[in-house]
């Protein structure tokens, strides 16, 4: 996604895209997968930043999934996040937990 006030690209790892309940089409969520890293506050806002640049395109509700193959950095474990972001470690990619 271009970012033309900050003459740069945003580049996520996943874009969900459907209908809402009122048959409204756009994106639902967005997601940032690191697997050799700590997933970081940094990376969270990130994605918060891409989800503010989609304007109306993210559909109320937009969620924020987080994939973190090397696990979460403390403070984002022990935070209660926004219902919108959903951290997703190795334990629940792979069992649905």
């Amino acid at each position: 996604m271009a970012d033309p006030g900050g003459r740069t690209a945003h580049e996520v790892d996943v874009v969900a895209v459907g209908t809402d309940g009122d048959g409204r089409r756009g994106v639902l969520a967005l997601g940032e997968a690191k697997a050799g890293e700590v997933f970081t506050h940094g990376h969270l806002d990130r994605l918060r930043r891409v989800r503010a640049r989609l304007g109306d395109r993210a559909l109320p509700g937009c969620r924020l999934l987080c994939f973190g193959g090397a696990g979460f950095a403390p403070g984002l474990l022990g935070e209660d996040l926004p219902t919108e972001v959903v951290l997703v470690d190795l334990e629940r990619l792979y069992r649905g937990t």
